[in-house]
């Protein structure tokens, strides 16, 4: 894959400093102490007590014998004690293994025999999911035992520890939407550089606040929280999610920016038109995966700019951005990658044509830096010095990408391919639904059938046979759904992805258009 000299094919960033988390954060609140950096529950949190609770931590976690390199586990609610505690592992050079708080059973299990953590920090509800695993871990504390000491300072001062740009500081974890989750090594650098593309897409700085919803266990929060510390915007913190309070958190904080992704845009469309719908002072929606026409509409009802990117785990929070191009369209790279869109031998596809989003970086230190312990996953996922991501786009004649769903989640009927993620998008489309979920089943002449989930908006009525109907002159014949199954809630990442491993392929007991007695038209 060669570079492409011409700068108009790439959203220009300047390359990250050599400065590291720690002592930005270290820099910041000397020159800025009583600069809020975050809000939560009417406690303001300024830089300077970022600075000293990241720093009171630092000096109790190295107390308790943790070491810069050592993996370290951290299932904590999202709070400001979760901020301190991240940016105190950022101090140390711990690696930091964020955990989900509602992860249990054999997924949990699972991330812990595949990254063995060193060191355990948790809060003590979590003790009845943990149970064994704990025990395995060299260093456990929890939050009821040493909260107390380390808001009382009495830890001393942390023996001084200089991280390096390239330090590993993290062991992110896949989203595992179509399988196991893997822990992908992500250094302070790549930190850093996933925060500038969020400022260079959003445009926020001094004076800006975002509505601050995302988990503190997922990439997308910790990037926002490295953001905010870079540029110099605050943080409105809420616990989580939730579309039906979305816009009063956002007038109450003072919102100037709100994030989506996954289904956010559309499951906020889906609430009922107020006459405050534009009572705010929200003028930025920012993130992936909101198609065109939703991005329009949103902007007619609720009057705020929608700017699309597209990013992954692997390495950073986004690789293309779209901050003034054409609606739908995820963007241009970063001109610290390029982007190639290939077939399934690694040939290059023309304009117009879908392809696996190839990604090579121009930047030493931005590379994909592995899989922690997946060599075999790690190797599947490269093609040279290219990152294979699974994911499929088209690229128009001016050089803007357009996503196209996932590589794996191409389904084959009746020997035709078919995009999930382009089919959903219909399917989403009536008032009574709220979200779909498209998967494939196996079908009697040895390809896909295809099986829609369905959760319906609270006090509808199921009706199957009526969304046939509804999108058959929306689609081909042959992305019309056998099978369709309503489901109340569904299996999500923290990002609100759905979670289509774990959706039943089983349709006996499920909705039949083959014999319901409706013929889809060809």
């Amino acid at each position: 894959m060669s570079i492409d000299p011409n700068p108009a094919t790439h959203v220009d960033m300047p390359d990250p400093p050599d400065e590291t988390i720690a002592a930005c954060l270290a820099r910041r609140a000397v020159e800025a102490p009583d600069t809020v950096y975050c809000e939560f529950r009417g406690r303001r949190i300024t830089l300077a007590e970022l600075d000293a609770g990241a720093r009171r931590w630092a000096a109790h976690l190295q107390a308790q014998g943790l070491r810069r390199g050592q993996r370290v586990a951290l299932m904590w609610p999202t709070d400001p004690e979760h901020l301190f505690i991240l940016f105190a592992l950022a101090r140390l050079g711990a690696v930091r293994i964020p955990v989900n708080l509602h992860l249990r059973g054999a997924p949990l299990v699972h991330l812990f025999e595949q990254l063995e953590p060193q060191a355990l920090i948790a809060d003590p509800a979590c003790r009845p999911v943990l149970g064994a695993l704990a025990d395995q871990v060299p260093v456990c504390l929890w939050r009821d035992e040493q909260t107390l000491h380390v808001t009382s300072g009495d830890e001393g001062t942390e023996a001084a520890v200089t991280p390096h740009p390239d330090d590993l500081l993290a062991l992110a974890l896949s989203s595992g939407t179509t399988g196991a989750p893997k822990g992908v090594n992500k250094s302070d650098r790549h930190l850093r550089a996933g925060a500038q593309a969020i400022l260079r897409l959003t445009g926020a700085g001094p004076g800006d606040t975002f509505l601050f919803w995302e988990s503190l266990h997922h990439g997308s929060g910790v990037a926002v929280a490295i953001a905010a510390l870079l540029g110099g915007f605050r943080l409105a913190m809420v616990e989580r999610f939730s579309a039906s309070q979305f816009w009063r958190e956002a007038r109450e904080c003072g919102a100037t920016h709100v994030h989506y992704l996954g289904g956010v845009v559309a499951m906020l469309m889906k609430q009922p038109p107020g006459d405050d719908d534009r009572g705010h002072a929200v003028r930025i929606a920012w993130g992936g995966g909101c198609p065109a026409h939703l991005a329009a509409a949103f902007d007619e009802r609720f009057g705020v700019q929608v700017r699309e990117g597209y990013g992954l785990t692997e390495l950073l929070t986004f690789v293309t951005l779209n901050p003034d191009g054409p609606p739908g369209s995820i963007g241009k790279p970063l001109s610290h990658y390029d982007i190639a869109l290939c077939d399934e031998q690694g040939n290059a596809v023309p304009d117009g044509t879908p392809g696996e989003i190839v990604v090579r970086s121009r930047v030493p230190g931005l590379q994909f830096l592995g899989y922690f312990r997946s060599p075999e996953a790690d190797a599947a996922s490269r093609r040279g010095d290219g990152f294979l991501t699974g994911d499929l786009a088209t690229r128009d004649a001016e050089g803007w990408l357009y996503y196209g769903g996932r590589r794996k989640e191409m389904l084959r009927r009746r020997g035709i391919n078919i995009s999930a993620w382009e089919a959903e998008q219909v399917f989403a489309g009536p008032p009574d639904i709220e979200e779909v979920a498209l998967v494939g089943v196996p079908g009697e002449l040895g390809d896909d059938e295809l099986k829609l989930f369905v959760r319906l908006r609270e006090g509808r009525t199921p009706d199957p046979l009526a969304l046939v109907r509804w999108v058959e002159p929306r689609l081909a014949y042959f992305q019309v759904p056998r099978y369709i199954d309503f489901i109340d809630e569904f299996p999500k990442t923290p990002t609100q992805r759905i979670q289509k491993k774990e959706l039943s392929r089983r349709t006996d007991g499920v909705w039949d258009l083959d014999t319901s007695g409706h013929r889809v038209a060809r």
